[in-house]
């Protein structure tokens, strides 16, 4: 194990203490990911959301073998105090992980990166490391797990026995998910040995790990039982540190010529699929509240037949009834479902997903002519305010290096254009800027526009969020470079921001992320500045719904409105004049309709053209100024 790992705190919310976990969820998950994980790298402190909280009483459930402290959220560091809990925080208290996911993956991360042996604990991110790495605001899963479930078992808690009747319809939502089938990295070759199995009616057994089975090294209990799934097989073999690859054979060559679209789907063992990962770890202390209070209300978790065995399943991992342990969780024990109700299964088939009814024509079919003529009979045409101050520019050459966007990071040409797009933004913060001023960088990547605002306006204060940890580090080593005093990095999702500020400014919002931007801006009542980006990206979400503004709403349909922002991404230097012509002028529709949905919430809103044009592709830049 390596020594000279630096100390960080986690800061946790502490609501009430409700049988044997501790709420918000969140914290109860975070505290059983750390003895999962057996890390000790964090000084753990509780902050109480209420008043005069007993030391005594917090601390009852607490893990047997973790020191935490009380701090009320005054005592706070001042980036946290702008966060959603978790949180975690560096010792100069200049930089902030904050969110669930952030926060469990970088204890996943430090835990490995001090004990390298930890492998299991690394697995927990899954392939490519990207468990639960997609923001709650657009990736359906991550927000299921994330916030969904933990807040439906919350509700179900502490709702009235005759409002708990109903199975909460996220709980529901995980059950059709664990019966879809699994998409996992090289599958076809999984689905051929599970049809060549399925047409020999493989009978091998293989190890189970019972109550008594451990990881590497220690013994593993053999149990008489219908011999296992393949799936059960490969994520097994996987546990007990064996090569997957032990579990599947060389097909036979009637199976290799089989149609891809004839093999059998693969089920789930985990949550993600075949495999253990950080899915799991959130889930368990979530649906065993949940499934303890059904038990307590006299209910049979019958109609949960898959999340059943799943909770099952989890138990049997190496540590986890350990961890459970030192939590003071007192797992159930299960009988086997093997099959839900036929009305049940009706029930999760009719479940309304409202994004995937939404969503599911994602090919839009046709020129965005039609939709473009449309909009000018009724009077809609893209429209572009003077720029107002088009000339106007930083004095690059006397800036320090550590300044410059284009410091070893990319070519000549393209730091320059990058540059012309800074002066636009800088130039448009600094007429609204004043002394003391909090100025928020959203999705401020490797922090090009937050670093020029923070050295040249010292009496303002900048705060760069980006959810990218590699992106945010390279801005916090410009910084430290530099020596700024009036500058902080927070790496988190942007709902896990909740600070006040003066004014907000983002280059290159991808997608949804200009609206997100636009949205915080709107509920803080502070200016905004923002150049969006790839509009082909943006559809509906759980937050979002297009066309945004009561006028496009009247005239458009959420088809129509796609059309123009797939058209809007066609921009591009290598494509015809005329191509990228129309391409602007979709671009100007979509940022119109922007415009006006937040002037309906008492904004001036101006849409400009970046100066040069050349700087960028997607050259539009929104002004915003509450009225």
């Amino acid at each position: 194990m390596k020594d000279s790992v630096a100390e960080e705190h986690l800061y946790l919310d502490f609501s009430h203490q409700y049988r044997d976990s501790i709420f918000p969820l969140h914290t109860s998950i975070s505290l059983f990911l750390l003895s999962y994980c057996d890390c000790k790298l964090f000084k753990v402190f509780l902050v109480p959301t209420g008043e005069d909280v007993d030391d005594r009483f917090v601390t009852k459930n607490l893990p047997d073998d973790l020191e935490v402290h009380l701090i009320s959220r005054c005592q706070l560091p001042v980036v946290v105090q702008s966060c959603c809990l978790p949180a975690v925080v560096v010792n100069d208290g200049k930089f902030c992980r904050a969110g669930l996911s952030v926060v469990l993956r970088h204890i996943i991360q430090k835990t490995y990166e001090a004990d390298p042996s930890k492998k299991d604990v690394l697995e927990l991110l899954g392939f490519k490391k990207t468990c639960l790495k997609a923001c709650a605001e657009v990736s359906q899963w991550t927000r299921l797990c994330e916030i969904s479930i933990p807040l439906a078992v919350e509700g179900f808690l502490m709702a009235s026995p005759e409002q708990c009747q109903a199975i909460p319809p996220d709980i529901l939502q995980l059950e059709r998910k664990l019966g879809e089938p699994v998409r996992v990295h090289n599958d076809d070759k999984i689905r051929r040995q599970k049809l060549q199995q399925q047409k020999a009616g493989a009978k091998a057994a293989v190890p189970v790990l019972g109550k008594e089975g451990t990881a590497e090294g220690k013994p593993v209990e053999m149990h008489e039982h219908p011999p296992p799934s393949l799936e059960l097989s490969i994520a097994f073999s996987k546990l007990l540190v064996q090569e997957a690859s032990d579990a599947i054979n060389r097909e036979a060559p009637h199976i290799r010529r089989t149609k891809t679209s004839d093999l059998p789907p693969l089920d789930h063992v985990f949550a993600e699929g075949l495999y253990f990962t950080l899915a799991d770890i959130v889930l368990l202390p979530c649906i065993h509240q949940f499934l303890v209070s059904s038990k307590k209300q006299g209910k049979n978790p019958v109609n949960l037949p898959l999340i059943s065995s799943w909770y099952r399943r989890v138990q049997e991992i190496p540590g986890i009834k350990k961890a459970a342990g030192k939590c003071h969780m007192e797992l159930l024990q299960l009988p086997e479902f093997t099959s839900a109700p036929e009305e049940q299964l009706q029930e999760f088939s009719s479940i309304p997903d409202e994004l995937e009814e939404e969503n599911e024509d994602s090919h839009f079919i046709g020129g965005p002519r039609p939709t473009m003529t449309k909009l000018m009979e009724n009077g809609i045409e893209a429209k572009f305010s003077p720029h107002p101050c088009p000339s106007w520019t930083l004095d690059w050459t006397n800036l320090p290096p550590a300044v410059s966007p284009g410091e070893g990071k990319m070519s000549r040409d393209r730091a320059l254009r990058k540059q012309q797009q800074l002066n636009n933004l800088v130039a448009a913060v600094t007429k609204l800027a004043k002394p003391g001023d909090v100025i928020v960088d959203f999705c401020s990547g490797g922090g090009h526009v937050g670093i020029v605002l923070a050295y040249t306006m010292p009496t303002c204060q900048v705060v760069l969020i980006e959810n990218k940890e590699l992106s945010l580090m390279r801005a916090k080593d410009r910084s430290d470079e530099l020596g700024l005093n009036n500058i902080w990095f927070i790496q988190a999702n942007l709902d896990y921001f909740n600070g006040s500020f003066n004014i907000g400014v983002a280059l290159h919002a991808c997608g949804v992320a200009t609206d997100m931007v636009i949205e915080h801006c709107i509920k803080a009542r502070a200016a905004f500045v923002i150049s969006p980006c790839c509009y082909g990206f943006i559809q509906n979400t759980v937050k979002f719904k297009y066309p945004q503004s009561h006028h496009f709403k009247e005239i458009l349909s959420y088809k129509e409105h796609m059309i123009l922002c797939r058209f809007a991404d066609q921009t591009a230097l290598q494509l015809p004049p005329e191509r990228r012509l129309i391409g602007k002028q979709c671009m100007g529709l979509v940022d119109l309709d922007r415009a006006w949905a937040a002037e309906e919430h008492n904004y001036s809103v101006q849409v400009t053209s970046m100066e040069p044009e050349s700087c960028s592709p997607k050259n539009n830049m929104f002004v915003g100024i509450p009225t």
